[in-house]
C-alpha cells in the first residue's frame, strides 16, 4: 500500500535541482524491496547519489565503505531497527551523519523518541513527496553545506492564468509583497499556497535570502523549540552538535509556516515571542539572537473558530495576519481550466516519456462538471493517470477515471452531531466533510467521529485525493 501511495502522487518538479544533490550520496536502508527501489529511483533521477540496504548489517557495511551526507532507514528491518543503526553510527563511528526514520501511523511515538536519541527527522508512511523533498533540504543544510537558499523549486511550476480571481489575488499580491507585513495565505488544501509564498518572496525585498518552509503539523511541543530556534551541543541527550534553527537558517529571508493551524498550542506562544521580538534563543543558549525574516502562513483551516474552540491563539492569529490573501479553489477558476490541462499534459509527457497532443473535447467537458475537491493537486494527478493510460494523441473519454455524478445527490448529515458515517454513502459524506473542513484532515475526522488513521485508509479505500 505504501509502494503504490509513493507512485501515484509523487510529482516531479523540474526545478528541483539542490546544488548538493550532484555530490550527496544516500543511504536508503528498507526491507520492502519495491518500496526502497521507488525511493531510491526518485532520488537518482533527482541528482543524488542513492544506496539501498535491505537490511541492518548490510547497512553497517555500505555505511562503513562509504561516505554518506545522508541516511533514511526504515524503523523496523528483519535483524535490528533504524534506532539500533543509529546508536552504531553515533557510537561507534562517531558519525554526525543526519539520519531520518521512517515509519508507519502506529510507530509515530516510537519515531520520536528516536529524535531525541539523535535522529535528525521522521517520516511517516505512506510518504508525501514534497515531505520528503523539504526533510532531505533540511537535513543537507543542516550539516553546513550551502543549501539553505536554494532548497525550495522555483515558481515555473506555476500555471497563473487568467480567471477574474486569479487577477485580484496577483494584485494583492503585488501590493504586499514590496512591504514587510506577514501575510496569512488561505485556501483549500491543493490550491496552490505555497507557490503564492514563493511568489510573495520572490518580490519582496527578502528575495535574496532563502525560503523555508516549516510542515507546522510535524512539530511537536517537545521538538518544536530545536527545529525552530536551534540548539547548542550538549543543550540535552541528543545534542551531538550546535544546530541552527528555521529562524536563523532564513536570515535575511522568508519563513513559510505552512498549515499553521495545525501547530501544537504549546508551541504558540514560543512563536508568536520570536514573531514579535525578531530574536530567537536557542535551546541551552542563554543569548538572544537576532534575525531579519519575513514571515508568510498559511491554513486551509478557519483559524477564527479555531480561536473560538480554544485550538488557536488569538494574539498569534493576529500577528500573522497583518494582510490575509485568499486562493480560489479550482471550481472558482474554471476560466484557467484549460490551461491547468494543457500545462499538466506537458508535464506529464516530460515525465512519462510520452507525447499526448491534448484532450477531446467531450472529455474535457466531463472533467470540467467534477468536484475537484482536491484542487490543482487532483487535477495534475488525474492528468498525469490520462497520459500515462493513453493509447492515442489525444486524451479520450476512455482515458478518464470513474468520476462521481456530478449531479449525483449527496446524502449527508446537517447537524454537527449527526456526521456519523454511513456505509452506503461514506464516501460523499468523506467528501462532503473534507470539503467543509477546507480540507483539514483532523477536523474532518472529528466531524466523521472517526480517527485520522481511520480517515486516511477510507480516503485510500474510495480513491479520495489526499
Amino acid at each position: 500500500m505504501w509502494g503504490i501511495f509513493f507512485v501515484c502522487n509523487f510529482v516531479e518538479s523540474t526545478e528541483f535541482c539542490y546544488l548538493c544533490a550532484m555530490k550527496c550520496r544516500i543511504l536508503v536502508v528498507e526491507d520492502d524491496a519495491s518500496f526502497g527501489m521507488m525511493i531510491q529511483t526518485w532520488l537518482k533521477k533527482n541528482g543524488y547519489e542513492a544506496v539501498l540496504a535491505s537490511r541492518y548489517e548490510q547497512a553497517k557495511i555500505e555505511i562503513s565503505n562509504g561516505d554518506f551526507g545522508l541516511i533514511l532507514t526504515d524503523l523496523r528491518l528483519p535483524d535490528g531497527d533504524g534506532i539500533i543503526l543509529m546508536t552504531w553510527v553515533r557510537e561507534k563511528l562517531k558519525s554526525k551523519v543526519p539520519i531520518i526514520v521512517m515509519t508507519g501511523y502506529a510507530e509515530v511515538q516510537t519515531a520520536v523518541s528516536a529524535m531525541k536519541l539523535g535522529a535528525f527527522d521522521y517520516l511517516k508512511k505512506p510518504i508525501n513527496p514534497s515531505v520528503l523533498e523539504e526533510k532531505i533540504a533540511a537535513a543537507l543544510a543542516s550539516t553546513g553545506d550551502e543549501v539553505d537558499a536554494t532548497i525550495i523549486p522555483g515558481n515555473k511550476q506555476w500555471v497563473k492564468g487568467n480567471s477574474p480571481s486569479m487577477q485580484r489575488l496577483y494584485k494583492h499580491v503585488e501590493l504586499v509583497a514590496p512591504t514587510k507585513f506577514s501575510v496569512l495565505i488561505l485556501g483549500e488544501s491543493g490550491t496552490g499556497k505555497e507557490y503564492i509564498a514563493r511568489m510573495i518572496h520572490d518580490l519582496s525585498p527578502y528575495k535574496e535570502g532563502p525560503f523555508i518552509p516549516v510542515d507546522c503539523g510535524s512539530l511537536s511541543k517537545e521538538l518544536a523549540p530545536s527545529e525552530l530556534f536551534g540548539h547548542l551541543k550538549g543543550s540535552f541527550t541528543s545534542a551531538i552538535a550546535d544546530k541552527k534553527g528555521v529562524f536563523e537558517q532564513a536570515k535575511g529571508g522568508t519563513v513559510f509556516l505552512d498549515e499553521v493551524g495545525n501547530l501544537p498550542y504549546e508551541v504558540q506562544m514560543q512563536l508568536l515571542r520570536a514573531l514579535q521580538e525578531q530574536k530567537v534563543r536557542p535551546v541551552g543558549s542563554a543569548t538572544d539572537i537576532h534575525v531579519d525574516v519575513r514571515i508568510i502562513a498559511a491554513t486551509n483551516e478557519n483559524l477564527e473558530q479555531a480561536i473560538e474552540e480554544g485550538r488557536f491563539r488569538q494574539d498569534l492569529f493576529h500577528r500573522i495576519n497583518e494582510f490575509a490573501i485568499e486562493v480560489p479553489p479550482l471550481r472558482d477558476r474554471l476560466e484557467d481550466f484549460d490551461e491547468l490541462t494543457a500545462f499538466f499534459i506537458s508535464q506529464a509527457n516530460e515525465e512519462l516519456g510520452k507525447n499526448v497532443k491534448g484532450i477531446m473535447p467531450d472529455a474535457l467537458q466531463r472533467m470540467k462538471e467534477q468536484r475537484w475537491n482536491g484542487n490543482l493537486r487532483e487535477l495534475r494527478n488525474v492528468v498525469r493517470r490520462c497520459v500515462l493510460f493513453a493509447e492515442s494523441e489525444n486524451i479520450e473519454l476512455d482515458d478518464l477515471p470513474v468520476f462521481s455524478a456530478p449531479n449525483k445527490k449527496t446524502v449527508i448529515a446537517t447537524d454537527e452531531d449527526d456526521w456519523a458515517l454511513r456505509p452506503e454513502h461514506e464516501k460523499e459524506q468523506i467528501e462532503a466533510a473534507l470539503q467543509k473542513a477546507r480540507g483539514n484532515k483532523t477536523v474532518a475526522a472529528k466531524l466523521l467521529q472517526i480517527d485520522r488513521k481511520t480517515l486516511y485508509n477510507k480516503m485510500h479505500l474510495y480513491g479520495i485525493e489526499l
